[in-house]
């Protein structure tokens, strides 16, 4: 998911770690918390793993700047920029279109199931137009859903 203006240890939790040479995921190395909306706390369950740990988060594309004490690494997150929030703003569009996309074609694989069913006179053709009926009402109240969350998500992404 799109979490705005708050830290998530989502954003690290699969960050590749190259331990003793093995490629590994963040998660699998440490716990992640976020103590605060601004910051990410990584705690390395072996010391060893600290500074490997600290060059991934460093060398990601996430523009991170940790700091460690040896133990823990402390990540602030930055506010998020307006060209930032832009770019959110449209990666929520696109997965909220996604989502409307694959409902649909959840609705087209239920009437074909349902033109199955009326050929194999499984079901007489009231039932199947009462189930395409209570089908295409389904499919409209969870496309509301999602433009709902969507326009909600989009709404905590621009607030500053």
């Amino acid at each position: 998911g799109i979490r705005a203006g708050r830290a998530s240890p989502g954003l690290i939790e699969h960050l590749e770690v190259n331990y003793y040479g093995t490629p590994m995921p963040l998660n699998q190395l440490a716990t992640i918390s976020a103590p605060e909306p601004r910051m990410l706390v990584v705690q390395a369950w072996d010391r060893n793993a600290v500074s490997a740990i600290e060059k991934a988060l460093r060398t990601s594309d996430l523009g991170l700047n940790p700091s460690t004490d040896g133990q823990l690494i402390r990540i602030s997150l930055p506010p998020l920029t307006e060209e930032r929030r832009k770019s959110l703003v449209k990666l929520v569009r696109e997965h909220v279109e996604e989502t409307k996309v694959a409902i649909r074609n959840v609705r087209r694989d239920a009437l074909s199931d349902l033109k199955d069913l009326l050929r194999n006179k499984q079901i007489g053709e009231d039932d199947e137009r009462r189930a395409e009926e209570r089908l295409q009402e389904l499919t409209n109240r969870y496309i509301v859903e999602a433009e709902k969350i969507g326009k909600q998500k989009e709404h905590d992404i621009l607030e500053v």
